[in-house]
């Protein structure tokens, strides 16, 4: 990410935060606006082109988007005010503010543990995660498909996301897709995600002092999302972002194998 990216994002998501009436309505814009831009190179070079003046992007998107609600308008107004390194990177940053705008408009609602969840399901089905990644694939349909598998088992704000992404991958695989939005909304509410891989499921008493562990060697909150996961054997192997903690019996024996063929 360039840092014109980074100003830019980080002056959009502060206009996000500012704006009044944020809603699922207003994330589903957002969407719907990601997908505009991503869809017509004529767009999206128009609203990241550094030499247009500020106030002819600001227009555009006026004229555009002028059935969205103010505060959408409002916010996609402050995103293309900004200088973006890439038009690339202004699609990517208006789909990280309509996760977000999914964060802020159900605040009690479990996003991480759904998109987690739905990323397992993934996971285990190769087929299902090839038929929603694949470029050929007709976008509405497979967004009825998110629509039906999610039934019954997540809320509105993670179904909103899922079948937003598996509609437009530009290229990124279905679980990277979920990881970075687990990461945005963990972002959003003010903490992170540790993955943690154990060979048998953890009480709610381990749950609570290894997420109070992590968090004070984080310095914030920390998530869990537990993997069950054979091959540790025992002990725990953890991950947040690129850190690594591995205590496993399986890394322990790894490591004596390697010594001992030394």
């Amino acid at each position: 990410m360039g840092s014109a990216t980074t100003q830019a994002l980080a002056a959009s998501t502060q206009a996000l935060a500012a704006a009044s009436g944020v809603s699922i309505d207003t994330a589903r814009e957002l969407f719907a606006a990601a997908r505009a831009v991503g869809d017509s190179s004529q767009l999206s070079g128009a609203l990241a082109d550094p030499a247009a003046a500020r106030a002819a992007r600001q227009n555009v998107v006026a004229a555009v988007f002028g059935g969205f609600s103010p505060s959408t308008q409002s916010v996609l107004k402050t995103v293309v005010a900004e200088r973006w390194s890439s038009a690339a990177d202004l699609v990517d940053g208006i789909e990280e503010l309509a996760i977000r705008a999914t964060a802020i408009a159900e605040p009690a609602s479990d996003l991480e543990g759904e998109l987690f969840g739905f990323s397992r399901v993934i996971a285990a089905n190769p087929e299902l995660e090839l038929a929603l990644g694949s470029r050929l694939g007709d976008e509405d349909a497979k967004g009825a498909l998110v629509e039906k598998l999610l039934a019954g088992g997540a809320g509105a704000g993670t179904t909103l996301i899922v079948s937003s992404l598996v509609r437009r991958p530009r290229e990124r695989r279905v679980r990277q897709l979920l990881t970075r939005a687990t990461n945005i909304v963990s972002s959003q509410r003010g903490r992170v995600v540790a993955t943690v891989h154990s060979a048998t499921p953890l009480s709610d008493a381990q749950r609570t002092r290894l997420s109070s562990a992590l968090s004070s060697r984080y310095d914030g909150e920390v998530s869990l999302n537990v993997v069950i996961d054979p091959a540790v054997v025992g002990g725990l192997r953890v991950q947040i972002a690129d850190d690594v903690i591995d205590g496993s019996i399986a890394a322990r024996l790894a490591d004596l194998r390697q010594k001992l063929a030394g």
